[in-house]
């Protein structure tokens, strides 16, 4: 037996909020009954149908994809540039991606049809870090760090100002360049090139080394593997230490 809601997010239609959603909008029926209490209880054997569609648990996919730079991270584009559905295998287009990394940057994205896992580690309440190497243009200063911790105020894709945070560590510091590892707990598009550019310097290239628990280890441009039960089941923990309000 498990909870309706964990039923509906495990047929991939929607996250555990929104069933919660449907079925208290009168949206599901539980052999031809509308079931409204959260808590309702199924089993294999029952008949659930949402909006008058049956419905049956997925089998849940994780993997992890290094994305190539030049390719943009969703299903289609109106403008006809390439996705990163582009490059991966057509039998895992039913995946989707948590979260994004812009044209130009590269590095690792989970892709997953697991709903309550995607917002999990995008919701903004769950501050979930990433990490990433950049390289910039000039000396990135001890003071320009501090500024970025602190917080710097940057425009999002809807016109408003947003404070952005984020942490650097400096791997190798010249007058030329500074290659730095970055650590988001945000989701502001295109946060670190615009972090930096009000600090007066341009990203040259970005690369996500680890989201969370996961890394890009052994994986190689293009390439996308399955993950292992074992690296799905330290994700999970984790995200549950965090949304308990352990920051480990």
């Amino acid at each position: 037996m498990q909870r309706l809601n964990k039923f509906i997010a495990s047929s991939g239609i929607a996250s555990r909020r929104k069933a919660d959603e449907l079925i208290e909008n009168e949206k599901v029926t539980v052999n031809g009954k509308i079931i409204t209490e959260l808590g309702f209880q199924v089993s294999a054997k029952d008949k659930v149908m949402v909006e008058g569609k049956l419905i049956k648990p997925l089998k849940l996919e994780y993997y992890r994809f290094y994305k190539p730079a030049g390719y943009i991270t969703t299903a289609d584009d109106e403008k006809g540039r390439k996705t990163i559905y582009d490059v991966i295998p057509p039998e895992l287009k039913k995946l989707k991606p948590v979260g994004r990394l812009d044209k130009d940057s590269t590095g690792l994205i989970i892709m997953t049809n697991d709903g309550d896992l995607i917002n999990d580690m995008t919701h903004p309440s769950i501050k979930v870090p990433k990490i990433y190497n950049v390289t910039v243009n000039g000396k990135v200063t001890p003071e320009d760090g501090e500024k970025m911790h602190n917080g710097i105020e940057i425009e999002s894709d809807t016109g408003e100002i947003k404070t952005a945070f984020a942490e650097i560590f400096p791997i190798e510091i010249s007058q030329k360049e500074s290659i730095m590892r970055v650590t988001l707990h945000q989701g502001i598009n295109r946060q670190i090139r615009k972090m930096f550019a009000k600090l007066g310097f341009e990203v040259i290239s970005l690369k996500r080394i680890q989201h969370a628990t996961i890394t890009l280890e052994g994986l190689k441009k293009g390439q996308i593997k399955i993950m292992k039960p074992k690296q799905v089941k330290e994700l999970k923990t984790f995200l549950n230490r965090i949304k308990k309000g352990d920051q480990c």
